[in-house]
């Protein structure tokens, strides 16, 4: 069960902007939105925002700043805060997600062993993930990255 907080619904209305095409709009909700919260603030709002925010950058250097963030935030984050938001998620379920974004920035600005760090950070927390589409999708997108660090690829991908 979710429980209402308006700053979640916020941060869902920026993703929503994002994913309907306006990274524009979204960066610009989202910002306002980490401007209110604070660095300081709860550490699911910047854990979220951060990791949002993350995605609406081209530049990999800017999206690892907030990459960065992210992970700073979810390692403030406890169980008991996530469960008042929505029960049934664990924070250890974030750390793949988390270090495979850190992983795919750090591999974009050629930085080879930092990004192989982080994805042997994300294969130790693969424990937590489900084995359900969203799981699937993080172990997927894990492989890729792994390849393309092995290839001394640094091209965007597609899904990013």
């Amino acid at each position: 069960m979710t429980t209402a907080d308006p700053i979640m619904s916020r941060i869902t209305q920026g993703v929503n902007d994002f994913r309907t095409g306006d990274p524009d709009c979204a960066r610009t909700a989202l910002l306002e939105v980490w401007a209110d919260i604070g660095a300081a603030g709860d550490p699911l709002h910047r854990c979220t925002v951060a990791h949002y925010l993350a995605d609406t950058y081209d530049d990999p250097a800017e999206a690892l700043v907030w990459d960065v963030r992210a992970l700073d935030a979810a390692d403030a984050l406890t169980d008991s805060r996530l469960h008042d938001y929505h029960a049934g998620i664990q924070v250890a379920g974030f750390s793949p997600s988390l270090h495979l974004n850190l992983a795919d920035n750090f591999r974009r600005l050629g930085a080879f062993p930092a990004a192989t760090r982080h994805i042997d950070a994300a294969r130790e927390c693969l424990h937590a993930l489900g084995d359900d589409d969203y799981g699937d999708t993080i172990r997927r997108a894990l492989a890729e990255v792994a390849t393309a660090i092995t290839a001394g690829d640094t091209a965007r991908r597609p899904t990013h």
